[in-house]
């Protein structure tokens, strides 16, 4: 079966550009990682990659083209995912972090795999409550496919799928490298404090980025 796509290469390149770009996600995966461990971080980034898969899934079926027609759709959806950004971004300035304790160990495995599960579904809801990656998506990928071929839905769902791996992949090599630097920095006087300021940091963004979407136009 024969997909409706052109100019792969260049789809690989400017997918791979973009998701280079630091952003609200990158630091999100980056304090995940640097407060709660290795583990957090890399579910941080599947957490990430999920919400842009349901996305590229409503995209391809026509859902998320009514966000882009509807404005009472739009709305309701952003101000959803405005508040579900500013209560992010203020749980992770009001988290305390572990201390000198060793990234990938908590006082127990329920208290590890809940903060791990947290993580990871925060992850997902901030891509999934922001109406603006779903016009990301409706804007970029159809620029690669074929006008009137056959199959096109299936040529977007596997541009999307080619796109969130790599998403996932530039996220996770952020949660090995951010995991890396923090236990280089073990040790060393006032590290133990990096990582809940990293985490500080993101929050205050996302905070930001809620209210910035909040009052947003289409």
């Amino acid at each position: 079966m024969n997909l409706a796509v052109h100019d792969l290469p260049l789809f690989l390149t400017a997918a791979l550009l973009v998701n280079l770009t630091p952003g609200p996600d990158m630091l999100f995966v980056a304090g995940s990682s640097a407060v709660h461990g290795r583990r957090a971080g890399v579910l941080a980034a599947l957490g990430v990659g999920a919400g842009c898969l349901l996305h590229v899934a409503l995209a391809a079926v026509g859902l998320s083209a009514l966000l882009a027609a509807s404005a009472t759709a739009f709305t309701l959806v952003k101000w959803v995912g405005a508040a579900y950004l500013v209560w992010v971004g203020i749980s992770m300035m009001r988290a305390r972090g572990r201390g000198d304790a060793p990234a990938d160990v908590s006082p127990s495995g329920a208290t590890r795999v809940q903060g791990s599960s947290r993580v990871f579904w925060q992850g997902a809801w901030t891509n999934a409550l922001n109406p603006k990656v779903a016009l990301f998506f409706l804007a970029f990928l159809p620029q690669f496919i074929v006008p009137g071929a056959p199959q096109q839905a299936l040529s977007f769902l596997a541009l999307g799928l080619v796109f969130t791996v790599g998403g996932v992949a530039v996220n996770i090599g952020v949660a090995l490298l951010t995991h890396r630097v923090r236990q280089g920095l073990s040790g060393r006087s006032g590290s133990a404090r990096v990582g809940p300021w990293l985490q500080r940091a993101a929050g205050a963004l996302f905070v930001g980025l809620g209210l910035k979407l909040a009052f947003s136009a289409r």
